[in-house]
């Protein structure tokens, strides 16, 4: 099995083409005709999913963020990029189209919300976030608690509501999105990377906002990912690494 028969794959179920424009996904680092050895799927192409790629043999890392985002300007033996080429080791990344694909991010994380009769909804961009309904109304305490035990991830919120029932939803960085999910008569919003001016002005507008952070609204893919994989190539070595080298103090 070769490292472009993994990206047929990824493309045929998520579609490369349907990311955004200022996306990079894709076959980032190293050759499509390199043999498989094994697959180490991560949310980030961080030191340590490297590390456990090397010590597993995996020569294919499938990432979530994109391993090369912006332009690069060097490649030295300081970067993850360098390192992956000396040992001989892949990357592919399945960024915005994983997102708002059907069984991608959004849909991963409506389950962990247990949101049911989801919908999919176009922003002004095209990309394609979710709404759904709670089975029974919750406040927005009894939401947070249940977001953030169902994600293992704290989350902070703004909301008064006692009746929440339709709920948008945005893996990642979807904050600047609320003013257009407003407008689809929701109760709150779950997404992730919210800046503070926004939090005040779902406050002044009556809608409950939940950030469970970046990390917590998007590392819940990986493991169908992996398990994606699995059975698309099961005669291949796949493992999941859940590093994050964010910490909280309390």
């Amino acid at each position: 099995m070769k490292v472009k028969d993994i990206y047929n794959m990824l493309d045929e179920k998520f579609n490369f083409s349907s990311a955004l424009a200022y996306d990079n996904p894709g076959h980032l680092v190293g050759s499509s005709e390199d043999e498989v050895k094994g697959i180490v799927v991560c949310l980030d192409c961080t030191e340590e999913a490297v590390d456990q790629a090397v010590n597993e043999g995996a020569s294919l890392i499938v990432s979530h963020h994109p391993v090369i985002f912006d332009g690069l300007k060097a490649v030295t033996d300081e970067s993850i990029v360098y390192r992956l080429i000396r040992a001989g080791i892949s990357v592919i990344s399945v960024h915005t189209n994983l997102d708002q694909a059907d069984g991608g991010v959004n849909d991963a994380l409506c389950r962990k919300a247990g949101l049911i009769n989801i919908e999919k909804v176009a922003d002004h961009e095209g990309f394609l976030y979710r709404i759904g309904e709670l089975e029974e109304p919750l406040t927005a305490d009894e939401f947070a608690e249940k977001v953030s035990e169902s994600l293992s991830y704290p989350v902070k919120y703004v909301g008064t509501n006692t009746h929440i029932k339709r709920v948008a939803v945005c893996s990642g960085s979807g904050g600047s999105m609320l003013y257009e999910v407003a407008e689809q008569g929701i109760d709150a919003y779950l997404t992730a990377d919210i800046k503070h001016d926004v939090f005040m002005d779902a406050h002044a507008m009556g809608i409950a906002l939940f950030d469970a952070g970046h990390f917590g609204t998007e590392d819940i893919i990986v493991k169908p990912l992996a398990e994606e994989l699995k059975r698309a190539f099961p005669e291949i070595h796949i493992t999941e690494n859940h590093f994050s080298p964010i910490k909280f103090a309390r």
